[in-house]
């Protein structure tokens, strides 16, 4: 039993350390751009407060959406574990993150804005 187990964990090893060389040109560039949109977050917001304008609004959709659908795929990789679970939970993640830059998308065309919005609820 613990013969199998440890052939087991053997198997299981070899395959992680062969994805990961495999994958680290990718998983180095994802990390890289997580960083990117991180910094890059953080000049939009000050420049959301300065200069409201749609362009400013359409970049916060975009990297809003991008930065929170990054971190909830991490969210689910670290605790969903079962195959079906993880394709249905990257599935919902995938529409949610789809919806919530739609709705954002529209916000910004047919009202007042990401900027403004936030402006008009600082100012109650």
């Amino acid at each position: 039993m613990a013969l199998a187990a440890a052939a087991a964990l053997g198997r299981l090893n070899l395959l992680s350390c062969a994805r990961g060389r495999a994958n680290s040109k990718a998983a180095s560039l994802h990390w890289t751009s997580e960083r990117a949109v991180s910094v890059l977050l953080l000049g939009l917001l000050p420049a959301a407060y300065l200069y409201p304008s749609s362009v400013v609004d359409y970049s916060l959709a975009a990297v809003l959406t991008l930065h929170s659908h990054w971190g909830l795929g991490q969210v689910i990789t670290d605790y969903v574990h079962e195959d079906k679970l993880v394709k249905g939970a990257n599935a919902s993640l995938l529409m949610l993150s789809a919806v919530t830059f739609a709705g954002l998308c529209y916000f910004n065309y047919r009202d007042v804005g990401i900027c403004k919005a936030v402006a008009m609820l600082w100012s109650l």
